[in-house]
């Protein structure tokens, strides 16, 4: 345990953007799994909303710095290769 206040104060804002950051990835792959279920029903309107909710998800996720930019137009171009 940290004993300066200091340590004491990183360790409580580590422990809280560990929390942040687990809710958004899940958050990511819970609409990536979605994503692929709808690309099996064939349902092209929700495709395109879920699309597009999976694009502002990453671009959050990336200017936060919790993924990288590269990850993102790598996974929204495979996405996109699948609706096509």
């Amino acid at each position: 345990m940290a004993n300066h206040k200091s340590a004491k104060k990183r360790s409580k804002q580590t422990l809280k953007r560990n929390k942040v950051n687990k809710v958004m990835l899940s958050r990511i792959k819970n609409n990536i799994n979605i994503f692929n279920s709808l690309i099996s029903s064939g349902n092209i309107d929700e495709i395109q909303k879920s699309y597009s909710y999976i694009n502002s998800t990453l671009a959050k996720a990336a200017k936060k710095g919790l993924i990288k930019k590269e990850y993102v137009s790598r996974k929204l171009s495979s996405l996109s290769n699948k609706i096509k």
